[in-house]
């Protein structure tokens, strides 16, 4: 069996994403059609599925790194903004994005958060993941 970590992350969160579009609990709010996913960016994602994308690449997050915060995966989504003529600085991810993830994740039982620790990932999540890596060839 391929774990979750030697797995082609890319092909991983793709087949994970599908899944996830069908679980009811994991709809996205009206607002993602027009939000940016952070300062550094100039416009919103094309893609028409990234809100699953999105939720996939983080609860793959928080399979690897148990006890991940809001504050640790808006450095991981960041990025450099581009400020012209001045020097570029990075900017963090959309917490706000990343918030309703995490909480979508938790309504659907994928994740649970512990008292002040981050989130972890609940044995529903670990299956679920398995399950997917094992299809992803």
């Amino acid at each position: 069996m391929v774990s979750v970590s030697e797995a082609n992350p890319e092909k991983v969160i793709m087949a994970v994403a599908k899944e996830l579009e069908k679980i009811k609990e994991m709809q996205p709010p009206e607002w993602v059609k027009y939000v940016k996913t952070g300062v550094h960016k100039e416009r919103p994602p094309q893609q028409e599925n990234w809100w699953f994308i999105r939720a996939a690449a983080v609860l793959r997050k928080v399979y690897l790194n148990p006890g991940i915060g809001v504050a640790r995966l808006r450095k991981e989504y960041g990025g450099r903004k581009n400020r012209g003529h001045q020097p570029e600085h990075k900017y963090r991810g959309s917490g706000s994005v990343i918030r309703k993830v995490l909480q979508a994740l938790e309504k659907s039982g994928f994740i649970k958060t512990e008292n002040r620790k981050g989130r972890f990932i609940t044995p529903k999540g670990q299956s679920f993941l398995h399950k997917i890596t094992k299809s992803v060839k």
